[in-house]
């Protein structure tokens, strides 16, 4: 391993756990690889620090900076958030002043948009990844100043403008390696789930949560625990059903959520970048609801309807009532099941956290040839 003792590299996304958790994966592979000092820009409202605290990831050095909303539509709040992107470039730009990393590394989201900015203005390289099939508007600004832009799947090269092209490279979405070497049996040992012929079924519904599908496991809560015991993560709001033998509800599931992965035979869920690929990792089979209407640029359904392409889940984004016989079909047929599975791994099976890791550390080692 070549020691970059003094280099530090910069890390920025945040909002949801899909944008970060990614990064803390490429972050994880780049320690591996040059044992090289992280810090991260991330917002300082919301879950972006929590994160952090509560995953153990003790050895990157957070930093909140305030960020305004990237909307599609018309509101006063884009006027007000305005003043929030320009006060966070400018607390961005000056860390980064002080720090004087290396190389800037975003995941995307809005608060990666005024670090991305302020790194380009000092002359400090960018990197850039997009989980979902098709880039959102926050990708679209960052990669006007990024050096390497990187993408989950290969069909959303095409997404990008022309000239952007020869600067892309296809990872795959970077998943912590936890993900793929987690323990079934610590995670069955967290749910109190000892018996080994007791199927999981995991309820996801991203880091925040999902009404819709909460309220599905309200309505079919009695079919699903015939096949399964349901593990639930609710999100933050308050949920009024009771724990059971057979129904174990959790509002946010941290630590022990790879080994909680491993142990489940099914998951059900909505769609975003992290789960879909954190599940293929795992060779998880997956019963898809992706986030959909007004309000969202339907990529979700883009990466639902790839998966279910690929064989690995079964999209549903219509016709919810019909939930609890798409679940029992897959109980009864043990071959489907593994069939979900085996091509869900196989998607999973590309290390994108190790792709971009080795690429970072390549820029990195260009710069310090340069300086010697």
């Amino acid at each position: 391993m070549v020691e970059y003792v003094m280099v530090t590299v910069a890390f920025t996304g945040g909002g949801t756990g899909g944008h970060i958790y990614p990064g803390l994966a490429v972050a994880g592979a780049l320690k591996k690889n040059t044992g090289c000092r992280i810090i991260w820009l991330g917002s300082d409202t919301g879950m972006d620090a929590s994160i952090f605290t509560n995953t153990g990831t003790h050895d990157v050095l957070f930093f909140g900076i305030p960020s305004g909303k990237l909307r599609r539509y018309i509101s006063l709040q884009n006027v007000l958030d305005i003043f929030k992107i320009i006060a966070g470039f400018f607390a961005a730009r000056n860390i980064l002043k002080r720090e004087k990393p290396r190389l800037l590394f975003s995941k995307g989201g809005f608060v990666s948009v005024p670090p991305v900015i302020a790194a380009f203005s000092l002359n400090i390289p960018v990197f850039t990844h997009e989980s979902d099939f098709s880039p959102g508007l926050a990708t679209k600004i960052n990669s006007r100043f990024s050096k390497k832009i990187f993408t989950a799947y290969q069909d959303t090269v095409a997404l990008f403008p022309t000239a952007y092209q020869r600067r892309i490279t296809v990872t795959g979405n970077p998943v912590r390696d936890v993900f793929r070497t987690a323990d079934a049996n610590r995670g069955r040992a967290f749910l109190g789930v000892e018996e080994t012929d007791s199927r999981i079924l995991l309820v996801l519904g991203g880091s925040q949560g999902a009404k819709e599908i909460n309220d599905l496991v309200h309505a079919y809560r009695e079919e699903l625990t015939k096949y399964y015991v349901v593990v639930h993560q609710t999100g933050q709001a308050e949920w009024d059903m009771p724990a059971s033998e057979r129904y174990k509800p959790y509002r946010y599931l941290y630590e022990d959520m790879p080994h909680v992965l491993a142990a489940a035979e099914l998951v059900l869920g909505r769609s975003g970048a992290g789960t879909v690929w954190e599940c293929a990792a795992a060779g998880k089979p997956m019963v898809l609801i992706p986030l959909r209407g007004s309000g969202t640029r339907g990529d979700q359904v883009e990466n639902a309807r790839f998966f279910e392409k690929a064989g690995a889940a079964i999209c549903i984004t219509g016709g919810t009532e019909r939930l609890a016989g798409i679940i029992a079909d897959i109980a009864a047929d043990g071959e489907k099941c593994a069939a979900m599975a085996a091509a869900a791994l196989a998607v999973g099976s590309s290390d994108g956290a190790r792709i971009i890791a080795d690429m970072i550390s390549a820029e990195i080692s260009g710069a310090e040839g340069k300086r010697d």
